[in-house]
């Protein structure tokens, strides 16, 4: 979870599951291993003689070898013992990744040893070699793709055994190479071994998790090689079966040819150098809508991010030379994000102004071995005016200068030549382009049957909208109901939903809005004397402080994230002669956050309205008891309720009307 997802409220969880449920497909690069231990369910909970795991791993043999020019073979043996028909389904197709610019895969081995007695070798028939599902569309991609083996006949009780060889030849980053390996901790493998041979001739870089068995130190005739070899298993001395999150994200084995983050930093530079002519120049002008110099840079950025398609590829540095001419890109209208920040570049760099390439990790990456494989995102640095804008065309509806909160505050290194190794690296700036704040209005009817009538509508700048605005665009408009109707129910609404609307995804100039009509029947039962209702208002998010244990020994500054004003408002109406006692509002007021509350009634109208407005990114640690009294006073006024009587007034009356739709 970023640190500004702790603010938001429950939409933001539903904003996130339909990025997943709704969204384009997108492409998981996967190393050329085995997939088990993705595809076992629960493995946190597995044994290593567990009846209920679906698959166990028997063994994992995983060999690699580099040579002196870069070139690699990597060796996969597993056999697993299938414990039931879910195992059957998960294994019954293996895909593996790769890039056929530069590699290929072999299956010299797929057995099956069957529990009555028996071998079966799978057919070369049964495999196949696909584009990748993200690139079938994308014909400079087309290199990029899937080769799996389908696995026929697989019952309970069976044992498949298969080797997986996949060869790199002269990758774009040779001769320079990298590695990291992590050892199975969940008890889906029994053993598991892992071998490095490596070039004595080439200067090397590596780090061993001190926790692992020593490693063994093969000898033979070659002695122009070094072999070493790790065995492991779950009852191994100073394996943690359940990691802290610090050590779960680090490798057991990093090994790096690049002697520096500048040399890395130089490497990838050069493979971003790109060609562009006048008359490319020209035409983007003229798509841009420009009749002079120089353009402006969120004409060049919309451009690029709207009309230019992504093609959803992982980050991948060894594909950064695939595609040299930035012309290229802008014919085929795609690109990856790398190669979208390529085109980008060049229209800024056309245009005069000063650019940097970031590739952005999600940690303190200095004290690492350089490799790239610490990086997630890619972003490009504009310099004008004084000021720097950080952009991110790969999200195609991202409003300039915005880019994801998990990014924002992060080290990237800078490509290109550094004067030293710390100079290597900058910071993301965690200030968005503009004051985020979110509103949200809730018009409302409880008619005489009991039914809840809503309409309900978003207006919001920030993380939350950049969330719904991908929500939006990646999702088809027949699916918008289902898209509002987890809207309602994470704001508690638990009716059905009866239409929908949001503004143009594509709009970034002017905030978000969104907008759904919800029906509820049966909210109240006027029969109950008196009813309670709450203020059906959102749930305002709010970071958990420390507990009453860890108040007194907080150390550690509170994060509050981006600064955010969130507003709610409810109007409410009631049938006639229907009675309401209201709550007594609340207000807080502290120099890192404020928060108000309001409730009246006029007539048979009941209106609320809540204010949470966070001023600071953090709250000091000597300050957390003082942050845990403001958040339970929030909460304490979240958990009032309305007291509505209707008297002896009858029940059968006609159901309120819904809120009538306002210019």
């Amino acid at each position: 979870m970023t640190q500004f997802s702790k603010l938001l409220w429950l939409p933001v969880v539903c904003a996130l599951i339909l990025l997943c449920a709704f969204g384009a497909t997108s492409a998981r690069r996967q190393e050329p291993a085995p997939p088990a231990a993705q595809q076992v369910t629960n493995p946190a909970e597995a044994s290593p003689n567990a009846p209920d795991l679906p698959a166990q791993l028997e063994l994992l043999e995983t060999r690699v070898r580099f040579e002196e020019n870069g070139d690699s073979r990597k060796e996969v043996h597993t056999r697993v013992h299938i414990n039931n028909e879910v195992g059957a389904r998960q294994f019954a197709r293996l895909a593996f990744d790769y890039n056929r610019s530069f590699q290929q895969i072999e299956f010299p081995v797929v057995r099956i040893t069957h529990s009555g007695g028996g071998t079966v070798d799978i057919l070369p028939s049964a495999i196949s070699d696909q584009p990748n599902p993200a690139v079938v569309n994308a014909p400079a991609y087309q290199d990029v793709r899937v080769k799996s083996v389908r696995i026929l006949g697989l019952a309970p009780g069976d044992v498949l055994e298969y080797r997986v060889i996949t060869i790199t030849s002269h990758h774009p980053l040779a001769p320079d190479f990298w590695l990291d390996h992590t050892f199975d901790r969940s008890g889906i493998v029994s053993h598991e071994v892992f071998e490095l041979d490596l070039p004595a001739s080439r200067v090397i870089q590596m780090k061993v998790n001190k926790a692992l068995p020593p490693e063994e130190i093969a000898t033979g005739n070659d002695s122009g090689r070094i072999v070493q070899k790790w065995r492991m298993k779950p009852t191994d001395a100073g394996r943690d079966p359940n990691p802290s999150p610090p050590q779960a994200e680090q490798p057991d084995i990093v090994l790096t040819s690049f002697s520096s983050w500048n040399q890395l930093a130089h490497k990838l530079a050069m493979s971003f150098v790109t060609g562009f002519s006048t008359a490319d120049w020209e035409k983007v002008m003229k798509r841009v809508g420009a009749s002079h110099e120089p353009v402006p840079k969120h004409l060049l950025y919309d451009f690029v991010s709207k009309k230019i398609a992504t093609v959803d590829l992982p980050l991948d540095p060894e594909r950064f030379g695939v595609r040299q001419v930035a012309s290229e890109i802008l014919a085929s209208g795609y690109g990856t994000p790398e190669d979208k920040l390529k085109l980008l570049k060049t229209l800024l760099i056309q245009d005069s102004l000063k650019t940097n390439l970031l590739l952005c990790t999600m940690k303190s990456p200095e004290q690492e071995l350089p490799r790239p494989s610490v990086f997630t995102s890619i972003l490009l640095a504009v310099a004008a005016n004084g000021s720097t804008s950080y952009l991110d065309p790969s999200v195609q509806v991202a409003p300039f200068g915005a880019v994801k909160s998990s990014l924002r505050g992060r080290k990237a290194l800078v490509f290109g030549d550094c004067p030293n190794q710390g100079g290597c690296w900058t910071t993301i700036s965690s200030d968005l382009p503009f004051p985020s704040f979110q509103r949200v209005h809730v018009d409302a009817a409880i008619g005489a049957d009991g039914t809840l009538s809503a309409k309900v509508k978003y207006r919001m700048r920030g993380d939350n909208e950049l969330l719904l605005r991908v929500a939006f665009h990646e999702s088809a408009k027949e699916k918008w109901k289902e898209v509002a109707q987890l809207l309602a129910l994470s704001d508690g609404f638990r009716g059905k939903i009866t239409s929908v609307s949001a503004s143009d995804p594509y709009a970034t100039k002017d905030p978000f809005t969104v907008e759904y009509e919800i029906v509820q029947p049966k909210f109240v039962d006027w029969s109950k004397k008196p009813v309670r209702i709450p203020a059906l208002l959102p749930q305002l998010g709010l970071p958990e402080p420390p507990g009453n244990r860890a108040l007194a020994a907080a150390t550690s500054a509170i994060d509050l994230g981006t600064p955010l004003d969130v507003e709610t408002h409810l109007t409410l109406r009631l049938p006639p002669g229907t009675a309401a006692l209201m709550p007594t509002g609340t207000s807080v007021q502290r120099d890192y956050a404020t928060f108000t509350s309001k409730y009246q009634e006029i007539g048979d109208t009941v209106t609320a309205s809540r204010r949470l407005n966070f001023l600071l990114r953090e709250v000091s640690a000597h300050r957390a008891a003082d942050y845990n009294a403001f958040i339970r006073a929030v909460q304490n006024d979240e958990a009032q309720e309305f007291t509505l009587d209707r008297g002896n007034a009858a029940t059968t009356q006609p159901a309120a009307e819904s809120p009538k739709k306002k210019d």
